[in-house]
């Protein structure tokens, strides 16, 4: 039926025309239970795309799939008599087949057919994560500065992505956040491809979510296992020993980067005195930095981050000398 054509008897049953649309995202086959009664039940099933990485599945469970891209006026057609039609719908949704049937309806000299949209698949969380390991793989093949790039020319963008992250958090601005947070994973997935082109000892993202995974659980026997805690103290606890276990390192320095900010090192330092239960006294001496590592130790022990301490003071500071900048600009 097209325009044109002449209106069905106001007895006749349009049908409907079910849109079934699906996630690449998840393995081709794993369709909703109300997806494969409908398919099961439906008159006619129609997909436009031949290579639609679902026909072969639907055709292995008995389901009979037409290759055909019909027109709205053919839908249309296809229902009538109270007959349902499904159409698998292609990447892009069928904006054609759906414009069309609007166009249709708008004449108000057809009666149309019920039509559905029928997820059949949905993504389960993380799941755009693997678009960005899609889209990392290509960039890395064919854009002429990524595909040069190795972990230690990107190690300062790891920093600075670090920083701006740190710096978001600290101004409250969600919106930044969630920009920065992409950042950072960014440079997780960046580096992750590359790994995977050593010539003796290739690792993936996979490996690396796989490592992460692992490591969780093993730390929280508590969540994972037959361990009690009722407390974040108890957590702590936890961690601490597992770690100690899975490290067994000769001293408590070890692991303690001595390339982040000043104060975050003594701080560090003084905190893994102090879980171990050593008694190691600061060291005395003359200047400026003796006086730091005295206050770093003073914050540790006090529960303040002293280098979170240090931005917040001088953010403040910041906002002094704009107003002081202010004021000159006035005068």
């Amino acid at each position: 039926m097209n325009a044109n054509s002449p209106a069905p008897k106001p007895g006749d049953d349009p049908g409907r025309v079910v849109l079934l649309t699906t996630s690449h995202r998840v393995a081709p086959g794993l369709l909703s239970w109300p997806a494969w009664q409908l398919l099961h039940e439906a008159d006619r099933v129609l997909c436009a795309d031949d290579a639609h990485p679902q026909l072969p599945y639907l055709r292995e469970a008995g389901i009979a799939v037409e290759e055909a891209a019909p027109s709205a006026g053919e839908i249309v057609d296809a229902c009538a008599g109270g007959r349902t039609v499904v159409v698998v719908a292609t990447g892009e949704g069928e904006p054609a087949l759906t414009d069309g049937l609007a166009r249709m309806a708008g004449t108000g000299r057809v009666r149309m057919p019920e039509l559905e949209l029928l997820p059949a698949s949905y993504d389960l969380p993380g799941a755009r994560l693997l678009d960005l390991v899609q889209v990392m793989d290509r960039i890395r093949v064919e854009c002429p500065w990524s595909s040069l790039q190795t972990h230690k020319g990107l190690a300062k963008y790891g920093i600075e992505e670090a920083y701006e992250l740190v710096e978001a958090i600290e101004e409250g601005d969600r919106e930044e956040l969630r920009e920065e947070l992409g950042d950072v994973l960014l440079q997780v997935v960046f580096h992750a491809r590359i790994a995977e082109e050593h010539p003796e000892e290739p690792f993936s993202v996979d490996d690396v979510a796989g490592g992460i995974v692992a490591k969780l659980i093993h730390r929280h026997p508590h969540v994972f296992g037959e361990e009690t805690a009722d407390t974040p103290e108890d957590v702590k606890a936890h961690w601490l020993r597992t770690k100690a276990e899975e490290k067994r390192r000769g001293s408590v320095t070890e692991g303690v980067p001595l390339g982040q900010p000043g104060l975050a090192l003594a701080a560090k330092l003084v905190s893994r005195v102090r879980t171990a239960g050593l008694d190691v006294p600061l060291p005395v001496g003359e200047g400026v930095g003796y006086e730091l590592l005295a206050l770093a130790a003073r914050a540790e022990e006090a529960g303040v981050d002293p280098e979170a301490a240090l931005r917040a003071a001088a953010r403040v500071y910041r906002d002094a000398i704009r107003f002081a900048e202010g004021g000159r600009g006035e005068g």
